[in-house]
């Protein structure tokens, strides 16, 4: 049995993550999806690391799984306690010293974003998100997430990211083919220039986990059979 521990994107809500701890479960696993201190605003990021490793107590070695902000900490996480496998899910990729506010100006992800919703034609207001979080997501799905209480402070991404190289962990890096917030062509991007690494393409837009949970849990599976 594997455990898979799951760090979640920005609102550190481990609901985000309940179709895909089901599925993981479903074959055997045992999941274990992490509620992040998101509306504290006296929170960084080595609080958030704090909360994931508390929540993987004595379990190890683990595949740790993050959601798109959850890159700013897993890899944290990965020089606190035994990690298998890291794999980063539509996710930020930080570098030494950079903090998280900074990211999405050195990276371009607005450009990209724009560029991708021209190329496509699809809707695109910056102000308005829906459609590239729940473009793909099932209604009654959907619904349920915009139920969700939702608070994200500032502070992560005021912290300079603190680690001075990527953790030396086996880092799968996994791409929505259908994300419309960081588009698949500049997460290969990304990942090849701050990682070195390619990108494994599964279907699905930015809150994959949501909408394509079984798609997931087989990219995560083929991880575990080529490790």
């Amino acid at each position: 049995m594997t455990t898979f521990v799951l760090v979640p994107g920005a609102g550190g809500q481990a609901w985000y993550w309940h179709r895909l701890v089901a599925e993981l479960e479903r074959r055997g696993h045992e999941a274990v999806a992490v509620d992040l201190p998101a509306d504290d605003e006296s929170a960084g990021l080595a609080a958030y690391a704090d909360t994931v490793v508390a929540a993987i107590g004595n379990r190890g070695p683990v595949v740790l799984v993050a959601q798109s902000m959850g890159g700013l900490t897993a890899p944290l996480v990965c020089a606190r306690v035994p990690v298998a496998l890291l794999v980063l899910v539509n996710a930020m990729v930080p570098l030494p010293g950079e903090t998280g506010g900074d990211w999405w100006s050195v990276t371009g992800q607005a450009r990209a974003m724009a560029d991708h919703a021209e190329r496509h034609g699809l809707p695109h207001e910056p102000g308005d998100l829906s459609a590239a979080f729940f473009h793909d997501v099932p209604a009654d799905v959907a619904a349920a997430a915009q139920s969700q209480p939702f608070a994200q402070a500032d502070r992560p991404f005021a912290d300079p990211w603190p680690l001075r190289r990527w953790p030396d962990v086996p880092t799968g890096v996994v791409a929505g083919r259908d994300d419309r917030f960081f588009p698949a062509d500049f997460q290969r991007k990304v990942a090849a220039g701050r990682l070195g690494v390619g990108v494994d393409e599964v279907p699905g837009g930015h809150l994959v986990a949501l909408s394509r949970p079984v798609e997931l849990a087989d990219r995560l599976e083929g991880y575990l059979r080529s490790t």
